[in-house]
């Protein structure tokens, strides 16, 4: 209802602004006027109730089967149900004592720090891995979610082997932090 009314109510308040600014002017200059504001105000207004402009190409908009079908049941699977909630829980619940430990007790455990390194790669992972289930629906961009998917285990193994080589060979994720917060 909003966006039927806007127009009409642009050319009004435009109509009316127009004819308090002309009952000071002459009644010819007044005629002129009042249709260049409609005009601005008809342009003004169709700008503001333009349809909407997509900025990615409309998915596929096939419709398989017909009215009276059932809507598909998915596979049911104990890893991406209530299991799988709770599972991602946990591990974020868990990073919040390893991350707080190595600064709390100022001890530089090896262990601790692969234990939280390992956390923080499986927390991310599994947030960006929600993205993609949510943003890019299998029905429709089968192709490009299962890319995403391998994207996102590639990227998640390089980091994985990237932390590894700093927890190892350097001075690790605790003390990395350590070094920055303090200099």
């Amino acid at each position: 209802m909003a966006s039927i009314m806007r127009p009409t109510l642009l050319r009004q308040t435009a109509l009316v602004a127009s004819t308090r600014r002309a009952a000071t002017a002459t009644f010819s200059r007044h005629q002129m006027i009042r249709p260049m504001i409609a005009k601005d105000a008809a342009r003004v207004a169709a700008f503001h109730a333009s349809s909407k402009m997509s900025l990615l190409p409309v998915g596929p908009q096939e419709i398989k089967g017909t009215v009276n079908d059932p809507a598909p049941v998915p596979e049911t699977s104990p890893t991406h149900g209530s299991y799988h909630w709770t599972f991602e829980r946990l591990v974020a619940a868990g990073i919040i004592p390893l991350t707080l430990a190595p600064f709390a007790g100022s001890s530089l455990n090896p262990g601790l720090d692969a234990i939280l390194c390992s956390l923080l790669l499986v927390h991310c992972h599994l947030g960006f891995q929600s993205v993609i289930i949510d943003y890019i629906p299998t029905r429709e961009y089968p192709k490009s979610r299962k890319t995403a998917i391998w994207l996102l285990n590639a990227a998640t193994a390089l980091v994985g082997v990237g932390l590894y080589e700093f927890e190892t060979n350097d001075v690790g994720l605790t003390e990395a932090v350590k070094r920055v917060w303090k200099a």
